[in-house]
Formats: C-alpha cells, structure tokens, sequence
C-alpha cells in the first residue's frame, strides 16, 4: 500500500478472540467503521503486522498484549455535498467544532439518507477544513449518536485533531452523560436485575452494565449483547435521578458510557429489562398500572416517538492545546415537556 493515510497500533486487551481479523474487529475503534471483511482485506492486502512481521492470514493467532499495526489507506472521495443547514454551534476553533445535534438528524449520509445530514451541514459551515480521517462521507467525525438521539458532538477539523480526538474515545478517557427516560425503575432491591448477566452494582448505587456488543445474527441492522469473549467491550453506568408514576412507571437516568458503541445505552437498559421511552428496536411502550399516572402524563409517554436518549455533557483535551474542554446541552423540547407532565426534573 502506498503512503498509508494512517497508522493504526492496536493493543489487543483481555478476552481478545484468538483469531487476528475477529481480534480487530473487536478491538479497532468503532469510528473506523472498519467491517470483518473489510480487515480481512487489509490483511491479504498486506497492510497488517506484529512485531514489524507481516500477517497476511485472517486466521493468524493473536493473544492478549499483542500490539497489531495496521496501515489505513486513503479515504475516498467525498460524495456527501454541503447544504445550508442550520447548526447549534456550541465551541468552535481552527482544530474543532462542538454542536448540539438535533433528533430526526442522521449523522453522515447513508443509503436512504443522502440529503440533510450533519456532514452535509458540516461541509457548509466548515467548507475544505473538516478532516478526512473517517473516510468517505465522514468528514472528520470523531464519534456518533444515532438519528433520533439528541445532544453533543465534537467534529475534527484537520486530521491531526482527529487522530487526537480518536485516541480519546479510543482509550475512554473522553467524558460523556446521557440523559435517558426508561420503563420501570432499576433498583439494587430487585433480584431478577441483579441476576442478569453483566449487571452488577457499585457503591452509590450506581448500576452497572458490563456486557459485550456485537451485530444481531438475524437482523443486521440492530446491535445485541453476546457472550464474553465475543463481540465488542462495552460498559455502561447508570444512577437513577427521579421517578414518576405508581407501580415504579418509569425513571430518568444519568448514563455514563465508559465505552461507546453503536446502540450501547438502548441495547444494554434493554437488556437489564429497563427499555428506553420510545425505543422502537429494542423496547415497546409498557402497559401502565390502573392510574399509575395522570392521562396526559400516560398519553404523552406511550406517544413518544423516538427513544428518549439525550447527549447531555462532553468533556475531552483538546487535541492541540491539552486543555480540558466541558460542553452540556439543556434537554430538547420534546423530552423537557415529557418530564414536565410526569413532574420530573428537567435540568439537563
């Protein structure tokens, strides 16, 4: 490969899967976008190596501690084109910008969502200055929040950002909060919670979820937890902040990701038996106890039509000053007046 784009040096940590290409499929940062088979590319291509030896099988045996280099190519042309689309710019320098996205927004474009995407609002509002790193049609975007999630993003604007930026995420020392509405109320009493798999509680009753993600075998469009070993690390924390209605109805969360992958706060309350409000693919609404809430409290909660999930704080160096920066974005309309009806506070 001629002038790789980038380096990248992955530490295969514990419970790695002995095989090289699920090895880094589990260990490369998600913001890659790097499939299975798009490694087992790069891998016959030549581009990986341990120890400065090439490996050129996907099924080379690795272990914990290995350090594997892979040599990123270019990306390729961007397709993606700007579009005059209003932004709620929360910081913004030479190497950065830090937005409030909107729900209904996707992130970057994809088939059936070519048009009115952030990096079309993006390339707008940045022109030629946004990083390439991501690859085609992702102009420096470091991290993502799916389309009908609310709240905080930082954008690279050259790659040496970018690379900075990533190495954050990628070693989860970035800071991030999540704002979440979910059926029911997790609690440390109840033992049918405290017999999942993964869910355990620390100190302050601080609920946490501990469990690998991975593609769902029948339904590729969804993310569910699978067994150790397998999959990608994935851990969330979680502390209840209020609840509403009889019978425990529902409550509003502080989740605060230790890692971030795709879907990880829905697939993982999901799992823990505490689906988000209005989470389509993982939950459905909840039958209510007999006056459990007020009729416009109870209309408003099963009407809720996208999962109530807000990206509430961001805090991270920047990547040229190494000053420490923190961003937090107030709740949206639609989640605000929810938490009103159910006499929840609202702060962000």
């Amino acid at each position: 490969m001629d002038e790789p784009f980038e380096t990248l040096v992955v530490l295969l940590g514990a419970d790695t899967p002995p095989r090289l290409d699920k090895a880094l499929a589990a260990h490369v940062p998600e913001e890659l976008t790097l499939s299975r088979s798009r490694i087992q590319a790069l891998i016959a291509e030549g581009a990986v190596s341990r120890g400065g030896l090439v490996l050129d099988s996907a099924k080379a045996k690795v272990a914990e501690g290995d350090e594997i280099t892979v040599a990123l190519p270019p990306p390729d042309d961007l397709e993606a084109q700007p579009e005059d689309i209003p932004l709620e710019v929360l910081f913004e320098d030479e190497a950065l910008i830090v937005v409030n996205k909107p729900a209904g927004m996707v992130v970057h474009p994809a088939p059936g969502a070519l048009n009115g995407t952030l990096v079309n609002a993006l390339l707008h509002h940045c022109g030629d200055s946004l990083s390439g790193i991501g690859g085609m049609k992702r102009p420096g975007i470091v991290h993502r929040i799916d389309k009908d999630t609310s709240g905080i993003l930082v954008v690279a604007k050259h790659d040496a950002a970018h690379q900075g930026l990533a190495a954050q995420f990628a070693a989860h020392s970035a800071e991030r909060e999540y704002r979440a509405l979910c059926w029911g109320v997790p609690s440390p009493r109840d033992p049918r919670l405290l017999s999942v798999k993964g869910v355990s509680y620390e100190p302050g009753q601080v609920l946490k979820i501990n469990a690998p993600l991975d593609r769902h075998r029948n339904d590729r469009k969804k993310m569910a937890v699978c067994a150790q070993g397998y999959g990608r690390h994935a851990v969330t924390r979680v502390q209840v902040l209020g609840q509403a209605g009889a019978g425990d109805a529902v409550a509003l969360l502080a989740c605060q990701l230790e890692t971030g992958r795709t879907h990880q706060i829905r697939v993982h309350l999901a799992h823990a038996g505490h689906p988000l409000v209005g989470d389509q693919t993982y939950g459905k609404a909840r039958k209510l106890a007999k006056d459990a809430l007020n009729d416009a409290a109870a209309t408003a909660l099963s009407g809720f039509s996208r999962q109530a999930l807000h990206a509430a704080t961001l805090g991270f160096k920047h990547p040229v000053s190494g000053e420490f920066l923190a961003f937090s974005a107030p709740l949206p309309a639609d989640m605000a007046n929810l938490l009103n009806l159910l006499d929840l506070e609202t702060e962000s």
